[in-house]
């Protein structure tokens, strides 16, 4: 009977803690995409539990803010699925990517600044892999299409969009580049270097 007591009790722990987990990476969403300096013990205590709690299943503040970065950028990846992505001209698509791509990154800019200010550049691009790989197609059928050039690295031009839009969050949460030019810069800069400086999509 104690034997099989304890069975069950594996799965309700298991379920409480995935609960604990979940409402951490809400919380964790929601604090840090409005205060990048969120302390652990606000964002513990918006999610409904203890700081030992959330030390358990992230052992530190860096540990925490990787994990919402990754259910954010989880989460957001579907929304950036758009049949037109593989067929409208290239640089339309670009353009259209580049949009959603910011919209999505506006949401959050403030989680990212956040994860600018404790984890190393690489990590944070390496939680990008999947969405970049979108990119990186789309970058190909240009090139293969003539819309593109082809002169520079793939691995480059894909590292520049991310260079590109995630420098825009800093500038656009520093001040320094307005909210209405975001997308209009973000852009021409890409589609500039791509096309080798012709507007390709007005």
């Amino acid at each position: 009977m104690v034997k099989a007591a304890s069975r069950q009790s594996v799965p309700v722990r298991r379920a409480d803690a995935e609960r604990n987990i979940a409402a951490i990476l809400a919380a964790g969403t929601r604090l840090l995409s409005s205060d990048p300096a969120a302390s652990v013990a606000a964002i513990a205590k918006a999610a409904g539990v203890g700081r030992v709690t959330l030390y358990g299943h992230f052992p530190s503040r860096e540990a925490l803010v990787e994990a919402v970065l990754n259910h954010v950028i989880g989460a957001a990846d579907p929304a950036l699925e758009d049949p037109a992505l593989e067929t409208a001209p290239a640089p339309e698509a670009m353009a259209a990517l580049l949009r959603s791509s910011w919209e999505i990154l506006d949401q959050h800019r403030r989680l990212f600044v956040a994860a600018d200010r404790t984890m190393a550049t690489e990590r944070i691009r390496r939680h990008h892999d999947r969405p970049l790989r979108r990119v990186e197609r789309l970058i190909e059928r240009g090139r293969r299409g003539g819309d593109f050039r082809t002169d520079l690295p793939l691995p480059w031009l894909v590292t520049t969009f991310f260079s590109l839009v995630h420098s825009a969050a800093q500038e656009r949460e520093e001040g320094r580049l307005a909210p209405e030019d975001v997308e209009r810069v973000l852009i021409t800069s890409m589609l500039s270097l791509l096309t080798d400086g012709v507007s390709a999509f007005s």
